[in-house]
């Protein structure tokens, strides 16, 4: 198998993106994709201001195991629209909890969580529909198994921004001892700053422990620009980081739901302050069961832990695949820009 250090290293993942840019559009929609029959799925939301969809039938109480697809997108609360074209896409095929003896009979559980990239591109009413869902759903359905994942302004993270900087879409994976896989999958675009004002390094490669500290006349003319473009944009702290970290060990919904929460240690490393009253910040934990995980709490424990890394190191690749942004909606430099490909 061919390893790509994305979300689709989970064999039977597959990811798509629909990006809408110009005419006053920055805003876009990625859909997670599961394998046929689902995979097992949580949620845990710690941001102040969320917005979602059927994160209430993740609960481990409740009757639904698993779902067909997760989905990411941009455009607020409106945005949350995409998934209906995702709902639309699996009826279709006959994919969905059966609530009849039609096989046909089936309603499509498809949870979902939004960005906050209103009038980023100059028109506040530029957002995804269920038209964009269906798009993305397409994308993710016609790429091949173990398929490159586009970063950067892409889809979910057309119109992201991180703190003062742009952000974007970034994923990445990794294999244990056990052979078990673990992946990551974050759109980056929070309140807080993924940037350290004092030496321009981002937060997630400090933790990392990859630190490559820029010249300091370049971190002064970064800190310049960064300072402008803030005080021209001059829009609301509406952010949130979202992510989706999957495993293809077999874990039941209390057990993802525990990745959930752990992974957003990952973002906490990454974005300082996280969590806020302005971020929505929410992370999807999916299963696909194809290995069987060890007994004991030693085997969960490191499907924690690496989901944990594998997000703070999504972000980083979100920022640094990230494209600058000058329109009518605002300004915001890469991190590529103001400190090169170091």
């Amino acid at each position: 198998m061919t390893v790509v250090d994305a979300l689709t290293d989970v064999a039977g993942l597959r990811v798509g993106h629909a990006t809408r840019t110009g005419e006053g559009r920055l805003t876009g929609t990625t859909v997670v994709l599961a394998p046929e029959g689902g995979a097992v799925a949580a949620v845990d939301v710690r941001g102040g201001g969320p917005g979602t969809k059927e994160t209430d039938a993740l609960d481990p109480r409740n009757l639904v195991q698993r779902v067909e697809a997760i989905v990411l997108t941009g455009g607020s609360a409106y945005g949350l629209d995409a998934a209906s074209g995702v709902m639309a896409w699996l009826e279709e095929r006959g994919r969905g909890v059966r609530v009849g003896p039609d096989p046909a009979h089936v309603v499509p559980v498809v949870p979902a969580a939004c960005v906050f990239d209103l009038g980023r591109g100059g028109d506040f009413r530029a957002r995804p529909d269920a038209a964009t869902g269906r798009a993305a759903v397409e994308a993710a359905a016609a790429s091949g198994p173990g398929a490159r994942v586009p970063q950067g302004c892409v889809g979910a993270g057309t119109g992201a921004v991180a703190g003062a900087l742009k952000g974007g879409v970034g994923s990445a994976s990794t294999v244990l001892d056990s052979g078990i896989t673990v992946a990551a999958l974050v759109v980056a675009n929070a309140a807080g700053a993924v940037l350290d004002p004092e030496t321009g390094v981002l937060y997630g490669e400090l933790f990392e422990g990859r630190v490559e500290y820029p010249e300091e006349r370049v971190h002064e003319a970064a800190r310049r620009r960064l300072a402008e473009t803030a005080a021209r944009n001059a829009l609301p702290p509406l952010n949130t980081t979202l992510a989706v970290v999957a495993t293809d060990a077999g874990l039941s919904k209390a057990q993802a739901q525990k990745l959930a929460g752990t992974a957003h240690d990952g973002i906490a490393r990454a974005v300082r302050p996280v969590h806020l009253l302005h971020d929505g910040d929410t992370v999807f934990a999916l299963a696909t069961g194809a290995r069987p995980l060890d007994a004991g709490p030693g085997a969960l424990n490191e499907i924690l832990a690496a989901g944990a890394d594998l997000v703070t190191r999504s972000i980083v690749r979100a920022v640094r695949a990230a494209g600058s942004v000058d329109g009518p909606g605002g300004a915001w430099p890469s991190y590529s820009e103001l400190y090169g490909e170091r």
